[in-house]
């Protein structure tokens, strides 16, 4: 089973955004006994909260809830628990490597790198654009 980890600042937009896409795609594809998928927060400012009302709107016009996710942290020791830890920009990657103390094993990238781009994704708690997000 690959076990994958998104992470953001709150983990209320852009990481519980990408969990829920890749859980969608990987449902749609018959290959949900192969992944297991969650997403988590750097910081603990959002900590219990649900997804962001604008993530979650974006989702379900598409089709995907959200239902029943809530802000949880980045603990140590989900380095060791997961394949791939995956931050939306440098500050998160920053994050990170603090929480987690360094990547020995190469396990934390950011989420562009996938898409063969070297970028951010912008938060849209700041910009508003959950669109572009």
């Amino acid at each position: 089973m690959i076990k994958i980890l998104f992470v953001c600042h709150g983990n209320i937009c852009r990481s519980p955004m990408a969990e829920f896409v890749l859980k969608d795609m990987v449902k749609k594809s018959g290959k949900e006994k192969e992944f297991y998928i969650a997403s988590a927060a750097t910081s603990t400012e959002e900590i219990g909260n649900p997804v962001h009302h604008g993530t979650r709107n974006k989702l379900e016009s598409v089709g995907i809830s959200t239902k029943g996710k809530y802000a949880v942290q980045l603990r140590k020791e989900d380095y060791d628990n997961y394949d791939y830890l995956i931050g939306m920009d440098d500050w998160n990657i920053r994050n990170m490597l603090r929480i987690t103390g360094g990547d020995p094993d190469h396990k934390i990238y950011r989420l562009l790198e996938f898409a063969g781009r070297d970028g951010e994704i912008a938060d849209p708690w700041y910009t508003g654009d959950f669109d572009a997000t």
